[in-house]
Parts: C-alpha cells; sequence; structure tokens
C-alpha cells in the first residue's frame, strides 16, 4: 500500500522540518505587509518594503525561504503576484542575513503593445524568487 499525502493542512504542517515551520507563518506575515505596503504607498515607497539592513547570518537558506514565500502565497486570501512575492522574500532573507538584491524589470510586448513588469530576487546573481519569468525582461533597478 502506498501512503497518501494528508490533505489535513494540520497535518501537513507538523511533518514539516522545524525551519520551515517557523518560517511559514512569517512568510504569511511578509506576504500581508508587502500587500499593505503596495496598497497603501506610493510605488517609490512599496518597493523599498524589502531593502533593510543586512542582518547577521541565522543560518536559514534562501531555499527555504523561497519554500515559504511560495508555500504561502499559494494559500493567501489575497491576490499575491511577483511585486508581493519579491518584496517579501527579499525582507525575510536580508533579515536572515542573506544579501538579496531586488530586480524590476520591464520589457515591451510588440503584439499587444504593452509594457510589462516584472519583480525577481536574487542571491549571489542567482535567481530565488521570479526568476524563471524575468528572461526578455530589462533591468531597470536593482534595489540592495
Amino acid at each position: 500500500m502506498v501512503p497518501t499525502m494528508s490533505a489535513n493542512p494540520l497535518v501537513r504542517y507538523q511533518r514539516l522540518s522545524k525551519a520551515r515551520r517557523v518560517l511559514l507563518p512569517r512568510a504569511i506575515t511578509a506576504l500581508a505587509a508587502a500587500s499593505v505596503a503596495v496598497a497603501l504607498f506610493p510605488f517609490r515607497k512599496a518597493i523599498r518594503f524589502g531593502s533593510i539592513e543586512l542582518r547577521r547570518p541565522t543560518g536559514v537558506s534562501s531555499h527555504d525561504i523561497e519554500w515559504a514565500i511560495e508555500a504561502a502565497s499559494r494559500h493567501m486570501p489575497l491576490r499575491i503576484v511577483c511585486l508581493q512575492k519579491g518584496l517579501a522574500a527579499q525582507r525575510m532573507l536580508r533579515t536572515a542575513g542573506i544579501d538579496a538584491r531586488l530586480h524590476y524589470g520591464a520589457r515591451h510586448e510588440p503584439a499587444s503593445r504593452d509594457l510589462k513588469a516584472h519583480v525577481w530576487v536574487t542571491v549571489a546573481g542567482r535567481p530565488v524568487i521570479g526568476g524563471e519569468e524575468a528572461v526578455g525582461f530589462a533591468t531597470v533597478a536593482t534595489l540592495p
């Protein structure tokens, strides 16, 4: 008999590693705060939500923070897009002592004549959040 994944969210949460059990509520809080910042503040102020002073390293991995942001964003009652994910991820990474960079990019869609924007986060040049979708976007700004 093959074990099946429990549909009970509490059981799935209890099966997580201790690090991920701690990070998941932090990611929910960071995503909610990023959403509030985007809704209430002008773009120039909201985009700086994640640009906090780099803290001392805590030993938390960028991979676990990426997992927490992606997992939390799937279950938020708010519409979470790359901007909120990027802001929350950058803030969590910098809080964990990881020098994360937020990239804001744009590209022109010739067929529709639309201007598209995208946000992604990198650590040491490696995409952590939003990297796959960043192909074809020209960087407009990078925030520490």
